[in-house]
């Protein structure tokens, strides 16, 4: 058995590590508790996070598969092949209309990573880098790791950005608009009305802006409004593989930006990761020759899942549904349960071992909800409606009570 370290009055850590903890940190620990619960062989049912229940396409899998014997196991370019960084730029292109090139691309370990490079590439210690609530739980600790701030912009009606706030929200100080179209968790689309005024408090205060567009194969068509052919030289558009493709596993994310940009962040990668495994990047070639069929097809799952879902959770007592625009979550006001999210998120588990997210983790404008991912089997759904009905009818009023008496 192995016994505690035993550690120096004088050793010290560096800052950066209560930075890493950020605002979303706890957010988890329901989910972890859920999947250590079903390892065990308990019933659980977990809907708190965005794995669609969906196998990656077989041809993908086949060409990893193929590269892996023929022996593709080699350190490949930092910046990620030029083939699959083409590829990129093409699907890219398709979207928004920026014309681009492989020379426009980095290929990371997932969106996630992407953006944390973005994050250290445009801001440091003193600079402050403004978002919008509701924001995803990792999004603190990501851009807070370089030192900068953080600063939030309050939602308005719908989860919608309150734009007069972002207006008064930048400082000199500011050095980037960071956001998620689709939003996770709200599963709003800016529309191009706030992308415009969002584009021209750029160009008037020269701010850096960083899409996340990871759900945005999800989105009607495919595609969302976006400032990247606009604003060339100064949009970052971050994308993934993971939600389109059910390849979250896989780790295959990107950035698209201006070639001085994307000079930046191939150093960075280099000290970071020095290459990323090439049997991966050729599966991610292989996924993006069939992207429309692939997002057509989750597009056709989430909107039959969607519809499943909100049958079954409809007339629950003290649960208000929010349906998104696009994703795979829907938000559920419980404020009328007289619990808070988080309560509600923790007793749900102890209760009838069904797994969600608590809606703090996301901001204060999510704060009275729980997020719940209907990308699963249509009887994991049917099961977790019945279960979360029963605790609303059964449980929840006695809890309420006992919490305010």
């Amino acid at each position: 058995m192995l016994t505690p370290p035993t550690h120096s009055k004088n050793v010290k850590f560096s800052p950066l590590v209560k930075r890493l903890g950020g605002d979303g940190a706890d957010a988890w620990v329901t989910h972890y508790a859920a999947l250590a619960a079903r390892e065990r062989g308990e019933d659980v049912i977990i809907l708190s996070v965005g794995d669609p229940d969906l196998d990656t396409p077989p041809a993908v899998v086949e060409r990893a598969v193929a590269a892996l014997r023929a022996g593709d196991t080699h350190y490949s370019p930092a910046a990620g092949r030029l083939p699959l960084r083409a590829a990129i730029a093409r699907s890219h292109s398709a979207r928004c209309g920026q014309p681009c090139s492989g020379d426009n691309v980095v290929h990371f370990s997932g969106a996630q990573n992407a953006l944390f490079v973005a994050s250290m590439c445009v801001a440091g210690p003193g600079d402050e880098v403004v978002t919008f609530d509701p924001m995803y739980p990792t999004y603190p600790a990501t851009i807070e790791v370089s030192g900068a701030k953080l600063v939030r912009v309050p939602a308005i009606g719908g989860f919608r950005p309150d734009l007069t706030a972002l207006t008064r929200l930048v400082t000199p100080r500011t050095r980037a608009i960071v956001w998620a179209s689709p939003n996770n968790p709200s599963g709003v689309v800016l529309n191009e009305a706030e992308l415009t005024a969002i584009g021209e408090l750029a160009r008037r205060h020269d701010l850096w802006l960083i899409a996340d567009e990871v759900y945005v194969g999800l989105a009607p068509g495919g595609r969302v409004p976006s400032l990247a052919s606009r604003m060339p030289e100064r949009v970052v558009t971050l994308g993934s593989l993971s939600k389109s493709h059910a390849m979250t596993g896989w780790r295959a994310g990107w950035l698209v930006g201006s070639e001085e940009f994307v000079t930046h962040a191939i150093e960075l990668a280099m000290c970071m990761l020095f290459g990323l495994p090439g049997f991966i990047q050729e599966a991610a070639i292989t996924a993006l020759s069939m992207a429309p069929e692939a997002e057509a097809r989750i597009r056709a799952f989430c909107a039959a899942r969607l519809a499943r879902f909100a049958a079954g959770i409809a007339g629950i007592p003290g649960v208000r549904p929010l349906p998104p625009e696009a994703g795979m979550f829907m938000l559920l006001d419980v404020t009328a349960t007289g619990l808070t999210g988080a309560r509600f998120m923790r007793e749900l588990f102890r209760s009838q071992r069904v797994s969600v997210m608590d809606g703090a983790a996301f901001g204060a404008a999510t704060a009275g909800c729980v997020r719940v991912c209907f990308a699963s089997e249509e009887a994991t759904l049917d099961a977790a409606c019945a279960r979360i009905r029963r605790f609303c009818a059964e449980e929840a009023p006695g809890l309420a009570a006992a919490a305010s008496g």
